[in-house]
C-alpha cells in the first residue's frame, strides 16, 4: 500500500475540500450581487466596493486555476493540507467582508466598506503574504519562473493594503482598485493563461 503522501488521489481530495470552501465564497459573492438585483434600491451601492467583489472574484478563480500545480508536489502531509485549506478560508472571510450578513446600520455600502476597510485590507494582505508561500511549496524553479514581477506585485500589493487600512479617502481607494484590477487581468493573462 502508497503511504498516503505520495498517493495521487491525495490531491484530489484536498482539490475537493478547497474547492468546497472556494464555492462558498463565490456563493457569497453571487448571492450577494443577487439582493442588488432582488431589491434594488434598498441599500446604496458604492462602485468601489463592487470593484473589489470583481477583483474577489477573480482571485477566487485564478487562485482555483494555480492551485492545479499542487499535483506536481511528491509528498503531501498534513501541513500542508492544513496551510491549504487556511489560506482557501482567507478567501471565505474575505468574500464575508465583502458582503455581510446585514448592513442595516450603515447607510450604505460605502459607509460599511470604508468602515470595515481595516479587516478587508488587513485579510487581503494577509492573503498576498500567504500566497508567496503558496508559490514557494510548488518549488524554487516555480518561484522563480515568475522572476522579480511577482515577489514586487505582492509585496506593493501588501504595501497598498497596509495604506488602504489606514486611509478613508476616496481618491486612494478608487484608484487602487481600478489599477489593481486592471494589473489582475493583465498579470492573469500573462503568467497562467495556459497551464503546461
Amino acid at each position: 500500500m502508497d503511504h498516503p503522501a505520495t498517493d495521487p488521489a491525495l490531491f484530489n481530495h484536498i482539490r475537493v475540500v478547497v474547492g468546497m470552501v472556494l464555492s462558498l465564497s463565490i456563493a457569497r459573492l453571487l448571492t450577494g450581487l443577487a439582493v442588488f438585483i432582488q431589491h434594488p434600491g434598498r441599500t446604496r451601492i458604492y462602485w468601489v466596493h463592487l470593484g473589489w467583489v470583481l477583483s474577489m472574484f477573480l482571485f477566487l478563480l485564478h487562485f482555483w486555476w494555480w492551485e492545479y500545480r499542487l499535483a506536481a508536489l511528491t509528498s503531501i502531509d498534513f501541513a500542508v493540507y492544513m496551510f491549504l485549506i487556511g489560506f482557501a478560508c482567507l478567501f471565505f472571510f474575505l468574500c464575508v467582508l465583502l458582503f455581510p450578513t446585514s448592513i442595516e446600520e450603515y447607510s450604505g455600502y460605502e459607509d460599511y466598506f470604508l468602515s470595515r476597510r481595516g479587516w478587508f485590507f488587513g485579510f487581503l494582505a494577509l492573503a498576498y503574504t500567504v500566497d508567496l508561500a503558496d508559490t514557494a511549496l510548488k518549488g524554487l524553479p516555480y518561484f522563480e519562473s515568475f522572476g522579480y514581477e511577482y515577489p514586487l506585485r505582492n509585496g506593493t500589493y501588501i504595501v497598498l493594503c497596509a495604506i488602504a487600512m489606514m486611509t478613508a479617502n476616496r481618491t486612494f481607494h478608487a484608484a487602487f482598485v481600478s489599477a489593481g484590477l486592471i494589473y489582475q487581468i493583465s498579470w492573469i493573462f500573462r503568467a497562467f493563461d495556459v497551464l503546461n
